[in-house]
């Protein structure tokens, strides 16, 4: 027994040193609309021209995702399929693992389920802070996810982000602290702040952090496809069942009723 529960223990800590990591970094919430076809458009858009080159999402297929966020399937194939594939086939891609594992050191996960296992906190939080480091092979590293071998790809839309100082504003209790006698913020200065380089990027921040919000809908709906249709089916088993449970008393309390 004692063998088991040591087995046990040492099978855990990588991941209870992966979530020991991970929470360092404070993540950022996003709101998830997996009824914004729109979003979820532009966030495919942006998956197949910058993520489709290293990581596949193999348990989908490209008719699926045309079909549920209302793609024609010619604007599909001439927009979102950069291979020979066809529209019924799943979204993988031509590089082959022993490559990727020589070329980055470990071949990119499929990301078919990346929302599910990482979570769509994480994910926002993680395509936004990816920053300038030279010492790193690929010149980039990540707030959450220190030293990862993966490039800024998002680097052209972002702009080039650095570790900087800046002023930030003193918290206490999760309040905003002011000065009792001019009634200004009270500041102190931060040199592990993320900071961007003023125009080096082709978005602004706030189209920044909405067409990444796009991407984490999408990688969420590819996660779960059915999630949609699961909850509509789900309410309706409910309206079901307290139909059913109406009658199901009614009939009971007739058989009973002459029961003393």
């Amino acid at each position: 027994m004692k063998k088991y529960f040591a087995a046990l223990i040492i099978a855990l800590l990588p991941g209870l040193t992966f979530a020991a990591a991970a929470l360092e970094y404070p993540l950022d919430k996003v709101e998830i609309d997996l009824t914004d076809k729109a979003g979820m458009q532009d966030g495919a858009r942006t998956f197949a021209n910058y993520c489709m080159g290293c990581h596949s999402a193999q348990f989908q297929r490209y008719e699926r995702v045309a079909n549920d966020l209302g793609i024609p399937h010619e604007i599909m194939l001439d927009n979102l399929v950069f291979n020979d594939a066809k529209i019924g086939e799943h979204m993988k891609i031509g590089m082959k693992p022993e490559d990727a594992k020589v070329w980055f050191g470990a071949a990119p996960p499929d990301l078919t389920l990346v929302a599910r296992v990482r979570g769509t906190d994480w994910l926002y939080t993680y395509l936004r802070t990816f920053y300038d480091d030279p010492s790193r092979p690929l010149g980039a590293n990540n707030k959450v996810f220190p030293n990862v071998g993966m490039p800024n790809v998002l680097v052209a839309l972002q702009g080039r982000q650095y570790i900087g100082c800046k002023q930030v504003q003193v918290l206490e209790e999760g309040k905003k602290q002011f000065d009792p006698l001019t009634g200004t913020p009270i500041t102190h200065e931060a040199c592990d702040q993320l900071a961007i380089e003023p125009k080096s990027g082709a978005l602004s921040e706030e189209e920044f952090d909405t067409k990444i919000k796009n991407l984490v809908t999408f990688l969420a709906y590819s996660a779960n496809p059915v999630k949609l249709e699961s909850q509509r089916v789900g309410a309706y088993v409910l309206l079901y069942l307290a139909f059913f449970f109406v009658f199901a008393y009614l009939l009971k309390r007739e058989y009973w009723k002459d029961v003393h």
